[in-house]
């Protein structure tokens, strides 16, 4: 049933628990190491989905049809933990944000070889503007010229292969499958890797708050789903955006940082570019 009105107000919802998830990581990385954050938010996060798909599906929700995929998928979405929440040690939050939302821009360049689409001059356009916002936010003078910010840029990077990849994966697996898998991937591989940053559990309140990201992520993304459900996503895209508006509150209640001037112009280029891409992919599917 299309209730569009519902679909954004759950959209909404959901691009706020994601600025919520970015603020608490951002706080966390000031007194745990990028790798034990995501080790505890990746096993909470399995935790709770393990325990809300295996009861209705038991383990046949493991069998999927293109394994491989799967797996990519999963280190797609690794790629985008680390990545950005490397950059948010670094980086002011509203701005790291902006960047990686240079992500629909990423999947008009990448969606040609992974997926033998054509872009036309008028996607092509809107990815150059992208860019340009990059460059406002990080001209010389305005103190985020530094290779901290390629970690952003990864990060979308990251996240545009992680949309191709489910695009690949499509109905062949149905999305308990997919969802349970990709989160399993991210912990077992930072599992492997628990020998080289573990010293110990983090006091009780750190822990908590790395329990929560689990949480918020799986609740961010539940939102998500559903407002799918009552909308389109073509719809639904230009709302997406506010997230970098709540990242740029968070960044001023939480961290005393404002973007200046200079910023903020850049952060709007970038979501005029990712809204002109919305408004195409609108007229194409009219």
């Amino acid at each position: 049933m299309s209730r569009p009105l519902k679909g954004i107000l759950l959209t909404c919802a959901a691009v706020f628990a994601f600025a919520s998830l970015d603020s608490l990581s951002k706080y966390l990385t000031a007194f745990n190491s990028v790798l034990m954050i995501l080790w505890v938010r990746y096993l909470a996060q399995t935790c709770l989905l393990a325990a809300w798909q295996l009861p209705r599906h038991g383990l046949r929700v493991l069998k999927v049809n293109c394994p491989g995929l799967q797996v990519l998928r999963g280190l797609s979405l690794l790629s985008i933990s680390l990545f950005f929440l490397f950059a948010l040690r670094y980086l002011p939050i509203g701005e790291a944000t902006a960047v990686h939302f240079l992500t629909p821009l990423l999947v008009i360049l990448l969606a040609i070889p992974m997926l033998g689409e054509r872009a036309s001059l008028a996607q092509w356009l809107l990815v150059a503007v992208g860019f340009a916002g990059v460059l406002i936010i990080v001209r010389p003078g305005g103190g985020l010229l530094t290779p901290a910010m390629l970690l952003p840029v990864a990060s979308a990077c990251s996240y545009a292969i992680f949309q191709l990849l489910t695009r690949r994966i499509g109905s062949r697996d149905s999305a308990a499958a997919t969802n349970l898998i990709t989160g399993l991937v991210g912990f077992l591989c930072l599992t492997l890797l628990l020998p080289l940053f573990w010293t110990g559990l983090p006091a009780w309140p750190q822990l908590l708050g790395m329990i929560s990201l689990g949480l918020i992520a799986v609740t961010g993304h539940m939102l998500l789903t559903v407002a799918f459900q009552y909308s389109s996503p073509v719809l639904l895209a230009p709302f997406s955006y506010l997230q970098i508006f709540f990242a740029v509150l968070y960044g001023f209640l939480l961290f005393d940082h404002a973007p200046d001037s200079g910023a903020l112009l850049g952060m709007g280029v970038i979501a005029l570019s990712g809204l002109g891409s919305a408004w195409l992919q609108a007229r194409r599917h009219a």
